[in-house]
């Protein structure tokens, strides 16, 4: 058994947890991720409007795979006052269903917190930079996703090294968000005292994820070179592989907007078309969709990822390899084994 702040508080084996991502997250993945050990993470906007569960059916059918611990991801970004409606209501959904982890994103916490808190629960923040962090731990959360330069996703503007230096002091369990794709980055994290790491593109490449193959193909395929970024999905920098037809800026106009006071309603139209995409490009046969495969969100950590695997399995070596780690003692700040 691997020991930290983090596996504590989730109830999990391995302090690996199996990121939230959008539309990847399907509850096959998410189930399968779990049994492995660590804690995976579902995403209620893709379980229901991508992979066409209601929610509370979604958890049930994932506790009929796995009894372990899953965790639930809020986007709590201001918007409209329907979609904060839902959201709560989600997040009470998941209390009621006996999930006790939420990771927060992209807004103010404190309310999640107090809807957690009063049932036991935790909630972890992901943050980017010591602002946010200092944001996040006066709302009273529990713990911080650190996401730097090389995660999938929405990216940070600092390495794993640089983000623990400026959040260590803090006194929350820190994770590891980006660029871990193998036992090497796993192992590096942990030595320099995070509490545990998060995976995302890792878990794409797997036989339980259901989203398109060539997109699987495409992470084993790639390496650390094919990696960039763009705006175009989301308004904020979020990382991709490079692929033909790509470009990294909005038109003027959209920029425009995201400056403007306009812009969190900028920021859902954007993605809505990227949902109205995925759906699309998910769903065609048509020989001509791979010329519009434009966008596939992932990491550097797809240099070290060559074969789709079972996410059972992934989960479970990668938690089994820490155990039998000689540089993960007692010694080792906030991690023992």
């Amino acid at each position: 058994m691997v020991s930290t702040r983090f596996t504590d508080d989730a109830g999990v084996e391995y302090p690996i947890i199996c990121g939230a991502m959008y539309p990847c997250s399907n509850p096959e993945l998410v189930a399968a991720a779990a049994e492995g050990g660590g804690l995976a993470i579902m995403q209620p906007v893709s379980m229901t409007y991508v992979h066409g569960w209601d929610l509370r059916e979604g958890i049930r059918y994932m506790r009929t795979l796995t009894d372990k611990p899953i965790g639930f991801n809020a986007l709590i970004e201001k918007g409209s006052k329907k979609y904060f409606e839902r959201m709560s209501e989600w997040i009470d959904i998941a209390l009621e269903e006996g999930i006790r982890f939420f990771v927060t994103s992209l807004g103010k916490p404190d309310w999640v917190c107090e809807k957690v808190h009063a049932y036991g629960g935790m909630v972890y923040h992901d943050v980017t930079n010591r602002k946010w962090a200092e944001k996040g731990k006066e709302c009273g959360v529990d713990g911080l996703i650190c996401v730097n330069d090389r995660a999938g996703g929405h990216l940070g503007p600092m390495s794993m090294e640089e983000m623990y230096a400026e959040l260590s002091d803090m006194g929350l369990p820190l994770i590891c968000a980006g660029g871990i794709g193998s036992q090497k980055e796993l192992n590096k994290a942990l030595e320099i005292g995070y509490d545990g790491v998060q995976m995302g593109t890792r878990f794409i490449a797997t036989t339980e994820c259901n989203t398109p193959e060539d997109y699987k193909v495409a992470i084993v395929d790639a390496g650390e070179d094919d990696i960039t970024w763009t705006n175009r999905l989301t308004g904020v920098p979020i990382s991709v592989i490079k692929s033909p037809g790509f470009k990294q800026e909005n038109s003027w106009l959209i920029r425009k907007l995201l400056e403007s006071r306009f812009k969190h309603t900028a920021r859902m139209m954007l993605n809505a078309n990227s949902f109205i995409r995925l759906r699309y490009l998910s769903k065609s046969k048509s020989k001509n969709t791979a010329k519009k495969k434009k966008f596939y969100s992932a990491g550097k950590s797809v240099e070290t990822v060559r074969s789709i695997e079972s996410a059972t399995v992934i989960m479970r070596r990668l938690g089994q390899s820490l155990v039998s780690n000689p540089n993960l003692t007692e010694d080792s700040q906030d991690t023992t084994v």
